[in-house]
C-alpha cells in the first residue's frame, strides 16, 4: 500500500536544486503537481466506483 507523506516529509525530500528552480521549471514542476493530483482522486473514484459495483452486484445475487 502506497504510504501518503505529510508536507513537512515532502519539503525535507525537495532536492536543493528545486529550491534555486527557475520561475520556468517551477511552472512545470506545478504542473506535474496538479495532474499528480488529478491521479490519485481519479484513483480513489475509481475504487469508490469498483466498490459501489461490487456491492450492488452482490446485493442482486
Amino acid at each position: 500500500m502506497a504510504m501518503d507523506l505529510t508536507l513537512q516529509q515532502l519539503v525535507e525530500n525537495l532536492p536543493k536544486s528545486l529550491l534555486n528552480a527557475s520561475d520556468r521549471d517551477l511552472e512545470g514542476f506545478q504542473k506535474i503537481i496538479e495532474e499528480t493530483v488529478k491521479l490519485r482522486e481519479g484513483h480513489r473514484n475509481l475504487q469508490r466506483m469498483v466498490k459501489n459495483f461490487s456491492t450492488s452486484t452482490i446485493q442482486r445475487s
